[in-house]
């Protein structure tokens, strides 16, 4: 067990924060709250997954604005993801103005399609670089730490979180694949009456065939 972990450790100190630069410039929630909770263990820094965390998701948010002023709507003929949440991120737009820019990274399956939408309007580069840059730091401060107290919680409760560490990381893993699967059985649920509506002008459509 402690090859296993000086193993992880050397792995962690070569590669930690690149993977973890590389998953927050994507998307990046469960990799941020390993992460931090890594941190607790000694196999990362709190500070560096902060900073890294944060470069990552800020660079990545002005990728996809950019992305979106340039090539928007080409990416809005070529990709039909994207086209399909054009209307309901026009629509939070429309509803929180520029503050849509500080919220993007906080809404499950925005994340990405939000930073290209607002590149495709007329908001000024300048003033998202400014949202990015607030929100990119609250972002990474807030899921690194959620994964941080996590292991200081667990201390207060175990007597030696060394020897359960591998079991906490499960347990911490389980906990974030939950919250995923609660998303998407919601966002199942919202698309529900659209699916069936569709299913019913389906079969409207097979009838009136027949009957021709």
């Amino acid at each position: 067990m402690e090859y296993l972990q000086q193993h992880l450790r050397e792995y962690l100190e070569l590669h930690g924060y690149w993977i973890l630069f590389v998953g927050t410039f994507l998307e990046g929630e469960a990799v941020l709250i390993m992460a931090g909770f890594l941190a607790f263990g000694g196999y990362l820094h709190i500070t560096g997954v902060i900073a890294t965390a944060f470069a990552g998701s800020f660079l990545g948010d002005q990728f996809y604005f950019y992305l979106g002023r340039f090539k928007g709507k080409g990416l809005l003929r070529s990709f039909h993801s994207i086209a399909r949440k054009f209307r309901e991120a026009l629509r939070l737009i429309e509803k929180y103005g520029s503050l849509v820019a500080f919220i993007s990274r906080y809404t499950y399956g925005f994340r990405i399609v939000l930073p290209i939408i607002l590149g495709i309007t007329t908001l000024p580069a300048r003033t998202f670089l400014w949202i990015n840059l607030i929100s990119a730091l609250s972002w990474a401060i807030v899921f690194s730490l959620a994964g941080y107290l996590f292991g200081k919680s667990a201390s207060l409760i175990l007597d030696d979180v060394n020897k359960y560490e591998h079991y906490l990381m499960l347990v911490l893993l389980g906990f974030i694949m939950a919250i995923w699967l609660a998303h998407l059985y919601h966002a199942w649920k919202l698309k529900k009456p659209a699916r069936e509506r569709l299913a019913r002008m389906r079969v409207l459509k097979a009838l009136r065939g027949n009957k021709i």
